[in-house]
């Protein structure tokens, strides 16, 4: 390769073999730096955004790889063309798996004597016979593929005529038919009169590395649609809910036709780590003859397809409620509902229906935690009666209970993980501890900030929901 631009501009002196062997070490230890984390890092592939921080990590390699081996033939110099001997044409070496020293390559074409002359790792990229004689530029072309030739013809042309420098990209066809991307960047020669004597130009296959920046392309390109269909599917779930589930902003109004006998208060607290809605539900429904159904209960998964599974069932429960159905019929009836679905699902749920003239609650269960009822700065869960998951077998039966309720008593209905990181025993037993401090409170919108409070709205794995009803006559 030519050693400067013009007779009169002395070229850089190369820098000493010292400070190269200092960036090749460098440059190997950032190499297994980035290595090692690419390994631990390792998963299946079906996360988008793993995916594309996997093809990350390999482009990164790849550079380095060629950085490492830019700098070693930087250290020992050009590798010249081997010649051909008189027992046929030299081959050309087969790299090692792995090995980049094929990669880069240099180029002369002298413009006065119409020669050139080609490094031995030009032969390799193009995957010419090293024995044959280099291509001139006007032969160059027929190595391209046809949608690149111009772009070619542009670089070299303006390398010539105009003195600019060539910077840019091609496919270029070898003999065994593959295709491979080529970077080249050159400049002219200038003779003392300031014409064009020659060009020289380095030539690299960039194959792999454009293959892997394909790769973080398609993967972040991935991992775009799939952010965008969950935020789809979010917003549809998050509509759907707000649309079944009665407004949670404030205290739950009934329209009573006649004196008030519950205050009533709910919400739905949303998970921390998870961007899709789940099935939880709360309920409160003034039914036909004076009754009141307080509901509350769980899907199994999340996404748009069990919040509109949530409100089939919710749907179901109201109906039958409004129609007269008692608890533990409505449960065994919703139980056959979920079984008869296309889509299997399990859930979970309690369902009370308060009679405010003898202030009785009958209530049946499905594998959900009992109602809890605070009284006189005590609290207490209800003895459950037999029930099983919803859909988890066929013909269920599910036993129905009462209790007799009194005036100011608070009853607490909840999904699993109301209280993070706590479930079972623990869970309720942290719920009965803020039994005095219901006993201070004036409504049942102070209670449900209590619990609230109590319970934290951060890092929920989970949703869940809270419904508090206080007997007020």
């Amino acid at each position: 390769m030519p050693s400067h631009l013009s007779a009169d501009r002395p070229a850089a002196q190369p820098p000493g073999r010292g400070s190269v062997d200092a960036l090749i070490s460098q440059t190997r230890r950032l190499k297994g730096d980035v290595d090692a984390v690419r390994r631990e890092a390792q998963s299946d592939g079906a996360d988008p955004q793993e995916r594309w921080q996997r093809a990350l990590y390999d482009l990164a390699l790849h550079q380095l790889d060629d950085l490492d081996e830019h700098l070693a033939q930087l250290r020992d110099g050009p590798v010249p063309t081997p010649p051909a001997t008189s027992a046929g044409p030299a081959v050309p070496p087969v790299p090692r798996r792995g090995s980049l020293l094929s990669r880069v390559g240099s180029a002369e074409w002298n413009l006065l004597t119409d020669e050139a002359s080609w490094s031995g790792e030009l032969y390799q990229i193009l995957g010419r016979d090293p024995a044959a004689a280099p291509l001139t530029l006007d032969e160059l072309p027929s190595l391209v593929l046809d949608e690149d030739r111009p772009k070619l013809t542009a670089m070299v042309t303006g390398c010539l005529i105009d003195a600019k420098p060539i910077d840019g990209e091609f496919r270029i066809v070898r003999p065994d038919g593959e295709v491979r991307t080529v970077h080249m960047m050159g400049e002219p020669v200038l003779d003392t009169d300031g014409s064009t004597a020659s060009m020289w130009a380095v030539l690299r296959d960039v194959s792999e590395l454009r293959r892997c920046r394909r790769a973080v392309s398609e993967t972040r390109d991935s991992l775009q649609r799939h952010r965008h269909e969950e935020q789809t599917e979010h917003r549809l779930a998050v509509e759907l809910q707000e649309a079944v589930l009665p407004p949670w902003r404030g205290s739950l109004r009934l329209p009573h036709q006649g004196p008030e006998t519950l205050d009533l208060a709910a919400r739905c607290l949303p998970s921390s780590t998870s961007a899709l809605i789940g099935g939880d539900w709360y309920d409160a429904l003034e039914l036909a003859d004076g009754d009141t159904l307080l509901s509350v209960g769980a899907l199994t998964g999340h996404g748009v397809a069990v919040a509109s599974g949530m409100a089939t069932l919710l749907g179901a429960v109201r109906g039958m409620a409004m129609a007269g159905t008692q608890p533990g019929q409505l449960m065994s009836w919703l139980n056959q509902l979920l079984d008869a679905t296309v889509q299997a699902a399990l859930g979970s749920a309690v369902c009370c229906r308060y009679r405010p003239g003898t202030r009785t609650l009958a209530w049946a269960q499905a594998g959900h935690p009992a109602p809890l009822l605070f009284r006189g700065g005590t609290g207490r869960r209800l003895s459950a009666p037999d029930g099983a998951l919803l859909g988890a077998t066929s013909g269920a039966v599910y036993a129905q209970a009462e209790e007799t309720l009194e005036s100011g008593d608070l009853l607490l209905l909840h999904t699993d993980g109301l209280v993070p990181g706590h479930s079972g025993a623990d869970s309720v037993n942290r719920l009965l501890d803020l039994a005095p401090r219901f006993g201070a409170a004036g409504t049942a919108q102070d209670c449900l900030r209590l619990v609230v409070e109590a319970c934290g709205e951060s890092e929920r794995e989970d949703d869940a929901c809270v419904l508090v009803a206080r007997v007020t006559s």
